[in-house]
């Protein structure tokens, strides 16, 4: 049985005086207080600074923009001033700045909250999600993720809203489709920098070979590794289908990127523009899965007409040999509590 390193609940991130100095340099944004409103609920609001680490064409930004101006028009002056490009910082960084005030908001990797609570392994896992409609069902059901989206308040101060999807990922190859896992034998797939994701790419067949996603184009090009795995907008945006041409639907994983908040801020809020606030990010979320989706179907279109190739793959095969992960790095009773949640709303 694999064991988990247990992380201190801490954030210890290089590079937050930085962006603090950054955001200092900003000015300040229209607030009308230090917190947003005081401490009863009852202030009036704040333009609250939100980091990504995506482009303006992104749909995580378009969301994001049109969550802001649906608060400028619905709540006792709430806004959000989105800071794309990882303005404010790479995403650890974002994490520690919202832990501590400095930045409002942030759209943070789920490996980024499961170096805080090992809880979150669990929707981390290939194959937790069937797809990206029931991964969307699980994450904003309360049900499910009540106590997991609130278990960093009291040690970090940040509440999970939920979160928007990164869509299925799936392999591609240099050398070739893929059908089963026997396939991968003796090839190196890129992959996160993630105990669970080396894990994933042996599962999937092949060897987990971890690398900078920036140097990923040339890695596949020389040869250092033969695949990779991400989702299509990234296949296409980043234009890996010149050098890895063969797309292989594994769907070995639905990834996820969650909507972070500072406790105090959101504690903040009257319950008017609370509940405009809750509204305008379902409506967010709800937005950034239709605009996923047709931006996947463009990508795979494009990547189509400069001469990929999409293949479909041996499912059981792969959903056998990906089952085990589960049970490798599921170690506590809560973990299997939210896997089992997660997979019966499948059903």
């Amino acid at each position: 049985m694999h064991t988990m390193r247990h992380r201190k609940n801490t954030l210890l991130i290089a590079g937050a005086t930085a962006a603090t100095l950054l955001l200092a340099a900003c000015g300040g944004n229209g607030d009308s207080s230090d917190n947003g409103g005081d401490a009863a609920g009852g202030g009036e609001g704040k333009t609250m600074r939100l980091a990504l680490n995506q482009t303006e064409e992104h749909p995580s930004y378009i969301a994001l923009d049109n969550f802001g101006t649906y608060l400028e028009e619905n709540t006792d002056g709430w806004s959000i001033d989105v800071f794309p490009n990882e303005t404010l910082g790479a995403q650890a960084e974002a994490l520690q700045l919202v832990s501590d005030g400095s930045v409002d908001m942030a759209i943070v990797s789920g490996t980024q909250l499961e170096n805080l609570h090992e809880d979150f392994v669990v929707f981390n896992l290939p194959r937790v999600f069937d797809d990206v409609e029931h991964q969307m069902n699980v994450i904003h059901d309360p049900e499910i993720t009540g106590d997991l989206y609130s278990v960093l308040e009291d040690s970090n101060s940040i509440t999970v809203l939920g979160g928007f999807t990164q869509g299925a990922r799936s392999t591609y190859q240099t050398f070739g489709p893929v059908e089963s896992p026997e396939d991968f034998a003796g090839q190196k797939i890129r992959v996160q920098e993630s105990e669970l994701h080396i894990a994933m790419a042996e599962a999937l067949g092949g060897a987990g070979t971890p690398m900078a996603y920036g140097e990923l184009y040339t890695g596949l090009q020389s040869g250092v590794v033969d695949a990779a795995e991400n989702n299509e907008v990234s296949y296409y945006t980043q234009r890996h289908y010149e050098v890895a041409p063969y797309w292989s639907y594994t769907n070995h994983l639905v990834g996820l990127d969650y909507m972070i908040i500072n406790t105090d801020l959101l504690e903040s809020m009257s319950d008017e523009d609370r509940a405009a606030f809750d509204e305008g990010w379902t409506a967010a979320h709800e937005e950034h899965t239709q605009l996923w989706a047709e931006a996947t179907q463009e990508a795979i279109e494009g990547a189509q007409a400069g001469g990929a190739e999409f293949n479909e793959v041996d499912d059981a095969a792969f959903a056998e040999a990906l089952e085990a992960l589960a049970e490798e790095f599921i170690t506590t009773d809560s973990q299997q509590a939210l896997y089992d949640a997660a997979r019966a709303a499948a059903n």
